[in-house]
């Protein structure tokens, strides 16, 4: 076992990750999943989910605009965990209320529990929940590897950006098979 990291899969859900539910992505991820396991590395998935009218979210919030376009309510199967991944139920799920996995969840103290103290991040979108999540890590000072192609983003260039040239800054950068091998 990898003492003290923790694989974060992140807003892999129907309503934003759908879309790649058919592609090579799904399988690396469920690689990278699949290893942690192996390897006793704890998996915790992590969603974005709403109560029903969103009331965790002022008319003015910037994020608004992003739950305008999906349905977030977190009884919908929107915010439900893909199939195609088999979560299991002894994984921890984390539901969030923000963009980043740590803002308005109890992320921190999941992580505190398993004796986190590094982390391996994979989710969609990479400007969004990997992004923020990435940020948030690295200030509280956990060792972070973002696995670049366990991640997606609906612009490919912003994703080779922030994987090519902005992670590298405050973390490894990895494929999922380079991960592995190590």
């Amino acid at each position: 076992m990898t003492e003290g990291t923790v694989l974060l899969a992140m807003d892999f859900q129907n309503g934003i990750a759908g879309r790649f539910a058919e592609t090579a992505l799904m399988d690396r991820v469920r690689e990278a999943v699949a290893h942690a396991r192996n390897t006793g590395i704890p998996v915790v998935w992590v969603h974005v989910a709403l109560r029903p009218g969103y009331p965790e979210l002022p008319e003015t919030s910037p994020f608004m605009r992003i739950a305008s376009h999906g349905d977030l309510d977190e009884t919908s199967e929107s915010t439900q965990i893909l199939d195609v991944l088999g979560r299991r139920e002894d994984e921890p799920l984390v539901t969030k209320r923000r963009v980043g996995a740590f803002s308005g969840s109890d992320l921190a103290a999941v992580l505190s529990g398993l004796g986190a103290t590094n982390l391996v991040l994979a989710g969609v979108a990479t400007r969004g929940v990997v992004l923020a999540t990435w940020r948030q890590a690295a200030d509280l000072d956990f060792g972070v590897t973002v696995l670049s192609d366990a991640c997606a983003d609906p612009d490919e260039e912003v994703h080779r950006v922030l994987t090519e040239k902005v992670f590298s800054w405050q973390s490894d950068v990895l494929t999922v098979a380079d991960w592995i091998a190590r």
